[in-house]
């Protein structure tokens, strides 16, 4: 239970610290808003204007807006602004990867002993991205949960439950996921805990239960047949489509996803393998999961979240080895200095993370701050561009009813679309000079634009921000020709 709070607590520091979400996210949060302020009309709905490269399930929008309907129609009644059921989507959504590490935790106490199942918690208390990322509604994060209920069936010998929650994640959320979790069933058959015939009396059911949830739910809100995880899988593994958006070296995984998710404890990892046997057959299918999923040139750390609890095992069990030993001689209590210190580590590095991650929503904070500046009765019809959408304007922030909020695209830069508004969210750019005579700034947002050495002075690092997107209100008089 303890556990249970700490890592929460952790989790809830970094809702508040960073409100806001990124494009990435922007299909499942406006999916959550839709299905709480919407409901039945289908026509309103974001996706219909927005759909996204391609299309994404709302088996998870459906179910987190289910548990946190009771809280926002509360919290409406209470304070009646719309941005506090973000929070409570995104900590309801929490709160469930939270009950699948639990039910992990337990399993890894049972198999592995009770201190490394503590270890395991003080590990993942002090790392930055896995908490950070739990509150953050994206595919990866839906999967995730179930990915670690399924692991914990797994190492407690639950084949059937293994077979179905895998079976979940993989057809309805992350269809990659069959890589980590077929690498594990390849082991239990190899070593004959699992049988051919077993594996298809739950296999085939469950395939068939998961595929036919998430069509029949996602053909009702897309208005056709789909199967959304089916046309991902298509676009990014057969057209190999992904590699659009950037690309990565081979190996980037493992010397910087890794590294930068882990932080200190990443080099306790082998150590921890060594120890136990068992760990590193617990920790092999995570690793052969990471290097078959390297072959995709297209890399994001979130792409492999599910393994870091994986990973974590190794170094718990290492901490843990530390802990029962290190009063037997010298060696062992340098080692536990070693472990204190690259906890200290840890939480130096997810101070800089959470420090620069706060600075990475200038779109978030202009439109907020354009709610504080005006007044609610004032007649606003406000242009949102790509840049503020993609880095925190969601439609729980558009808190104003009386309000036009509006994203078209491709406006020409000063014409008269974009003049017929009173405001604008514009990314700050040379285009942005456009509009010095016609609008006055009424907000510069800074956003996060490097980290600078600095190892003269204590922190040795300095985190540089500066102005990423811009409120402008039109001037009173201005056409609507006027550039």
């Amino acid at each position: 239970m303890i556990a249970d709070v700490l890592l929460g607590a952790v989790a809830f520091l970094h809702l508040i610290a960073c409100p806001y979400t990124k494009v990435e996210e922007s299909f499942n949060v406006q999916a959550t808003h839709d299905i709480l302020f919407h409901r039945q009309d289908l026509e309103k709905y974001d996706h219909h204007e927005f759909p996204g490269v391609v299309p994404r399930t709302f088996v998870g929008p459906l179910f987190i807006s289910g548990l946190a309907a009771p809280f926002v129609a509360l919290s409406q009644m209470i304070w009646e602004n719309k941005f506090i059921a973000q929070y409570i989507v995104r900590g309801c959504l929490g709160l469930c990867v939270l009950y699948g590490f639990s039910a992990f935790r337990r399993a890894v106490s049972k198999k592995f002993g009770s201190d490394v199942g503590m270890m395991l918690v003080l590990l993942t208390a002090t790392q930055f991205h896995f908490l950070f990322y739990i509150t953050r509604p994206l595919p990866n994060v839906f999967a995730l949960s179930l990915v670690l209920l399924a692991l914990s069936s797994w190492l407690t010998g639950k084949h059937g439950w293994f077979i179905l929650q895998s079976g979940f994640a993989i057809i309805v959320f992350r269809s990659e996921l069959l890589l980590f979790l077929g690498l594990i069933v390849l082991m239990e058959l190899g070593t004959r805990r699992l049988g051919v015939l077993e594996l298809l009396r739950h296999g085939l059911p469950a395939g068939l239960v998961c595929l036919a949830v998430t069509v029949s739910v996602d053909s009702v809100f897309w208005q056709k047949p789909l199967w959304p995880e089916g046309t991902v899988w298509y676009y990014n593994i057969i057209l190999n489509k992904s590699s659009n958006w950037g690309t990565e070296p081979f190996l980037w995984y493992f010397y910087s996803a890794i590294p930068r998710a882990l932080a200190a404890s990443t080099f306790l990892i082998p150590l921890g393998m060594w120890l136990d046997s068992r760990v590193a057959k617990t920790v092999a299918p995570a690793l052969g999961f990471v290097l078959l999923y390297s072959i995709l040139p297209h890399k994001e750390l979130r792409f492999i979240i599910y393994v870091f609890p994986v990973l974590n095992v190794a170094a718990a069990r290492f901490c843990a080895t530390v802990y029962h030993n290190w009063r037997k001689s010298k060696r062992w209590a340098v080692a536990a200095l070693i472990v204190i210190g690259h906890l200290l580590a840890n939480c130096a590095a997810t101070a800089v993370f959470m420090y620069v991650s706060h600075h990475n929503y200038p779109g978030g904070y202009a439109l907020h701050m354009l709610h504080r500046t005006l007044p609610s009765h004032t007649d606003v019809y406000v242009h949102i561009d790509v840049a503020s959408a993609q880095t925190g304007v969601s439609r729980f922030g558009q808190l104003n009813s009386n309000w036009r909020y509006d994203k078209t695209e491709d406006l020409t830069p000063g014409g008269p679309a974009l003049m017929a508004y009173t405001h604008l969210l514009l990314e700050t750019t040379d285009q942005s000079r456009l509009y010095t005579e016609s609008h006055d700034t009424l907000v510069s947002v800074e956003g996060f634009s490097g980290i600078q050495k600095q190892f003269r002075s204590f922190p040795p690092i300095s985190i540089k921000t500066e102005p990423r997107i811009l409120v402008l209100a039109k001037k009173k008089g201005k056409s609507h020709g006027t550039a």
